[in-house]
């Protein structure tokens, strides 16, 4: 029981303010449909959690933390760009669903997004530590839950009365800061 309560809370912490929590927020800013998006979040969540005991040792052994410091900031930056290029769906298509669908959009985003993330480290770290892998993997998914399920449906309810515009342009700050962070070392 101590793996799996330790596992929940600390990525259920680790979340907060993270890159996807703030994926979550836009997630339902854009396609106002909070059922499909937590259920996406959880099948990522699941499968990225379910691999990072087998690939984050490797990956880790692989590049060292410098590296891997680079390829966070870098990839940080990238997205806060990115934020900020309108896409069709943005422009033309309002909150229609996407080409997908939002569960499988949601699914793929989120799991990209996770990749290299600290509750993906964190992951492997806890299971190699506890030796019990699927409690482990159980803790980390439920405090990714905690974390970012209330986003989804409290984004919503905000994202009606604040535009995708000022989500996108807020969100693209918090990303440059966290690449900045990362470039210069910072934790």
């Amino acid at each position: 029981m101590e793996a799996f309560l330790v596992s929940t809370g600390i990525v259920a912490l680790a979340e907060m303010g993270d890159k996807t929590q703030l994926l979550s927020l836009v997630l339902a800013a854009r396609f106002r449909q909070p059922w499909p998006i937590v259920l996406g979040i959880l099948v990522a969540t699941l499968v990225n959690h379910g691999l990072a005991g087998a690939l984050g040792s490797w990956v880790t052994s692989l590049l060292g933390p410098d590296v891997l410091r680079w390829v966070l900031g870098v990839s940080f930056i990238a997205m806060a760009v990115w934020m900020l290029i309108p896409d069709k769906l943005d422009d033309d298509e309002g909150d229609a669903a996407p080409r997908f669908g939002v569960f499988l959009t949601t699914v793929v985003a989120f799991f990209l997004a996770e990749m290299g993330d600290k509750t993906q480290i964190a992951t492997v770290m806890l299971a190699a530590q506890y030796n019990a892998w699927a409690i482990v993997v159980a803790g980390t998914t439920l405090g990714m839950m905690l974390a970012n399920a209330p986003v989804v449906w409290l984004g919503d309810a905000i994202t009606r009365r604040v535009p995708l515009r000022m989500v996108h342009r807020v969100s693209a700050a918090i990303f440059a800061t966290l690449g900045l962070v990362a470039l210069l070392g910072g934790a």
